[in-house]
């Protein structure tokens, strides 16, 4: 009934035809349908003898015609009336309770749609802001070597000292705890890769012999060392290939794609476009079984490098930190050949000559020529200087590898520099007619990007986004995918969610809960950095000690501090539950940042600060470049010449008699130099003083809690006891057959 009620025409006969029509025209319709029934239904005159009258509506009136059309077609029959026909006040409630369900249903679907975007923002603008952080690095090398001359020496020496790891014949250590009772021999094959996949998709046992991972990643660094920096791939003997986008660590999104799309073979060829480590806990099997997939199927397997192949993101990420947790005595040799791999990847691969396929993107100065001819070997890491042989960088060539591997697409027109991640740019439509035109290519295949159904299209269907680590922010939070293309390069997308049986016993509520708390848990976590900071603001606008401020302080305070770009009017309800509707009880966003499992969550996480000192071959590189007559020493008149060019070219909120004055803390014994040991011991003594001074202020500040409020607010404590049960999951052992996929068709 309700579905002929919205295809009635509006006026003029046509005899109760249907027509095509959207939601909002359907709508309206029904809408100006009812206030028309409500008009021509009852007409109230005075009669003859003064009294209200009630007319019966005119035969030729809308309404009329809609009561006609109704028992004409028998939709009265579905209303249980004892008498025929029904009366136009029953049509009338009817057709507004129909709308009524359905506005409250569009509401509904709105909010929940909300949620999920703004969900999404924090997640997405989150994760970019840490990228931005571990950029901030790449900038402050790019200009220690701008403005440096004494930059290029330095990496010479720094370069002499690390020697290749495919050259290094270090020691094995035997590991405690359970290893995989399999053996290993060159050359890898089929059989070998079913006893790997058996071995890591079971939760325990599931380690590789120390001698098994060197010689997985040797191999595979002295086959990459021989591949071009673009790889060429082809479907004149497949007829189709598969493309597969970031893994990040996610060993059951693998072993989906691989059970429901088959092993690699000549036939069945695959492409996986970077970002293979970091976030997730199984990075490592990750890695050695793509590698081992490559030397099982040289010819079938294309690994291009991702922006987290790098030791230097690694260390923010979590990857170092798995490989020393996994192989404790062996890590730092296993951490060297891994990047021996990294420097040896190619930067994209070029399909049938009409496709491009790289991890980022590109900018308008990207010249893949130029790409073809650079030295790859030399970027051990992306975001740190490869200085060689004394020689300065070629920062264009730099810029080149930069654009491929963190570049974004824009909807609008243009190509500017991507401040959310802090490299790369951003690309618009324009940008990418003008590259594919210039290098004769149909469309662009990328990654980089998390989307919410695992790909997506951009620039008039000529930039592809693929993404392949599903439950990727927390589970339930997006599908991934893959492609497969055939020799006419039509996309098939094929979507999935790994471990299903985590989400299928859930209600949408459920699933939404913990995809929101997952979010919280990020956002508090980043906030927490600037806790100082926001209670030093909010106190600005609270002379009174009132504990509260409106809400427009609020957010801008918000803003100001975090610079997250996010709806915090939307927010405000979760990061200061239970005030009311006209001002914000900043305490309690500061108690819930406060709360055992938001300081849990960042304990567990690594700062800027801990992921350089771990990454000490970059601060050996500014110790060399500091170091400018080589002699092992820092004088304070190195330091005051370095000073002075940083505050020349760098100007930063530390005076130069500030800067030097931290520069003799550094000498611990006294002699008037410098020396690395000295230097990498002042960096970690430094932040581990920001974290004692984190904890005597959380100890007073707790103390002045207890006289002041007792205990957190009921509803801080709730929305805290809500995210750590909502982040509490089960390791299984990995079953491929545990998910749910669907075929999303083909685009042209």
């Amino acid at each position: 009934m309700l579905r002929s009620c919205v295809c009635l025409q509006r006026a003029g006969g046509g005899g109760g035809k249907r027509r095509s029509s959207s939601v909002e025209d359907a709508s309206s319709c029904r809408s100006s349908e009812i206030e028309r029934i409500g008009a021509s239904m009852q007409t109230t005159t005075l009669g003859t003898n003064g009294q209200p009258q009630t007319l019966a509506p005119q035969p030729n009136t809308r309404a009329s015609s809609l009561l006609q059309l109704f028992h004409r077609k028998g939709w009265c029959k579905h209303f249980r009336k004892p008498l025929r026909g029904m009366s136009a006040t029953r049509v009338e409630k009817s057709i507004r309770a129909a709308i009524f369900i359905q506005k409250w249903f569009r509401r509904h679907q709105a909010r929940q749609e909300m949620r999920k975007r703004c969900n999404w923002q924090i997640f997405q603008n989150v994760e970019y802001a840490c990228e931005q952080d571990q950029a901030e690095l790449y900038k402050f090398f790019n200009d220690l070597i701008k403005h440096m001359p004494q930059a290029a020496e330095a990496g010479n020496k720094s370069n002499s000292q690390r020697c290749s790891g495919l050259e290094k014949s270090g020691t094995l250590y035997e590991e405690s705890g359970d290893m995989a009772r399999i053996e290993l021999t060159v050359p890898i094959t089929k059989s070998h890769i079913d006893l790997l996949i058996d071995v890591f998709r079971k939760k325990r046992g599931n380690r590789l012999h120390p001698k098994y991972v060197c010689l997985i990643l040797r191999e595979a660094a002295k086959s990459l060392k021989q591949m071009p920096n673009l790889w060429m791939v082809s479907t004149a003997v497949s007829q189709q290939v598969t493309i597969c986008g970031d893994l990040h660590g996610k060993l059951d999104d693998l072993l989906v794609v691989l059970y429901k799309n088959g092993l690699p073979s000549a036939s069945n060829p695959y492409v996986f476009n970077g970002d293979f480590v970091d976030r997730g806990k199984r990075g490592l099997e990750v890695f050695l079984l793509l590698l081992s997939l490559y030397l099982a199927f040289p010819n079938a397997v294309f690994l291009n490098r991702g922006n987290h192949e790098d030791s230097v993101m690694n260390a923010r990420y979590g990857f170092i930190r798995e490989v020393e947790g996994k192989y404790p005595r062996n890590h730092k040799y296993l951490l060297s050949l891994i990047d021996e791999v990294y420097r040896w990847l190619p930067l994209g691969s070029i399909l049938n000559n009409r496709v491009l396929i790289v991890h980022g993107g590109f900018s308008d100065t990207t010249n893949l020529d130029l790409i073809k001819s650079i030295d790859r070997g030399k970027y051990v890491s992306i975001l740190r200087p490869p200085l060689m042989d004394g020689e300065a960088l070629d920062k264009a060539e730099w810029q080149q590898i930069f654009d491929v591997m963190w570049s974004d697409p824009q909807a609008s027109q243009g190509c500017k520099p991507n401040q959310l991640r802090g490299a790369g740019v951003w690309f618009g439509p324009d940008t990418t007619e003008s590259f594919l035109k210039r290098h004769r290519l149909s469309y662009v295949i990328r990654s980089h990007e998390c989307k919410p159904n695992g790909h997506e299209f951009m620039h008039d269907n000529k930039v592809i986004t693929i993404f392949s680590a599903s439950n990727y922010y927390a589970i339930g939070s997006n599908k991934g995918a893959y492609m497969r293309l055939n020799n006419q390069l039509v996309p098939h997308f094929v979507q999935y969610i790994s471990a299903a049986s985590q989400t299928k016993e859930l209600s949408f509520k459920q699933r939404m809960g913990i995809v929101e708390c997952a979010a919280l848990k990020e956002l508090a976590v980043r906030m927490r950095e600037h806790r100082d900071e926001l209670e030093e603001e909010f106190q600005k606008y609270d002379p009174d000690d009132s504990g509260c401020i409106t809400i427009a302080k609020w957010c801008f305070v918000m803003e100001s501090v975090t610079k997250l770009g996010l709806p915090w009017r939307l927010l405000r309800e979760k990061l200061a539950p239970g005030t009311d509707s006209q001002s914000v009880n900043y305490i309690r966003t500061l108690d819930l940042l406060d709360t055992d499992v938001i300081m849990k969550a960042e304990a567990d996480g690594t700062s800027v600060m801990d992921a350089l000192y771990a990454n000490k071959a970059s601060l050996e590189t500014i110790f060399n470049i500091i170091d400018a007559d080589h002699s092992g020493e820092i004088t304070l008149d190195e330091f005051e010449k370095a000073i002075d060019l940083l505050v020349a070219h760098m100007p930063g909120v530390y005076s130069k008699n500030e800067m030097l004055e931290k520069c003799r803390m550094m000498d611990l014994n006294g002699d008037g130099k410098v020396d690395l040991n000295e230097f990498l011991e002042a960096f970690r003594l430094s932040d581990l003083h920001r974290k004692e001074q984190q904890e005597e202020y959380l100890r007073k500040r707790s103390t002045t809690k207890s006289i002041i409020s007792q205990h957190p607010s009921d509803s801080v404590t709730k929305l805290a006891d809500k995210i750590s049960k909502n982040m509490v999951l089960i390791e299984q052992d990995i079953d491929p057959t545990d998910c749910e996929a669907k075929d999303v068709g083909q685009r042209s």
